[in-house]
């Protein structure tokens, strides 16, 4: 697959339930943000901004800016290395500076129908973006609650971390759809296999 082509079974998940964990799905099953459109796609399906915002102004140093995000992300997140650590403290560090930039501005405006909707004052820039999930993280990463809702998926050789909300904190894994599936096709082939001997 050439780097920045989404397929119909490598389509852009958001279903973490936090931004910043949604930018971290970006790797899994293959990289996603290999091309200024799949990220101008993911950047519009995380909701960070509204769908009609152009965002034609993204330049090729886009994808880079995200995935070093993504990669300063990960290791906060997953515990590991530990904080005290060199790679821990620069990362957390690289998210703390992002996060000081100014998110994009959202204002309330009437829709074609009177309805308010959102919008933004203008294209949103680069450094805006990115602060907007880096503050995703650190809110997510202060936040103990939260942190005690982080699951990692238990799907096989799935890396998706995201954040339980289900009732009794039992859900298994990142998308019942998709590795939820995937258990339940194989579960039945062991069945259907043990059957047959």
């Amino acid at each position: 697959m050439a780097l920045g082509t989404v397929t119909a079974s490598d389509e852009l998940r958001f279903d973490t339930g936090r931004v910043c964990l949604d930018l971290l799905a970006t790797t899994h099953p293959v990289e996603r943000l290999g091309s200024v459109e799949v990220l101008r796609a993911w950047i519009t399906g995380s909701g960070l901004v509204p769908a009609d915002t152009p965002l034609t102004h993204a330049d090729p140093s886009w994808p880079a800016a995200f995935r070093e995000l993504r990669g300063r992300i990960g290791p906060l997140v997953r515990g590991r290395p530990a904080p005290g650590t060199r790679s821990y403290d620069l990362a957390l560090a690289r998210v703390n500076e992002l996060a000081r930039a100014a998110p994009p501005a959202p204002r309330a405006v009437p829709g074609d129908d009177g309805a308010l909707v959102r919008r933004l004052d203008g294209p949103p820039e680069l450094a805006a973006l990115l602060a907007a999930v880096a503050r995703d993280a650190v809110e997510l990463l202060t936040d103990p609650a939260a942190r005690a809702s982080l699951r990692q998926c238990e799907g096989d050789n799935c890396p998706i971390v995201y954040v339980d909300t289900s009732r009794g904190r039992r859900r298994r894994w990142c998308s019942s759809e998709v590795c939820g599936n995937r258990e339940r096709v194989a579960r039945h082939r062991r069945r259907a296999a043990l059957t047959r001997t």
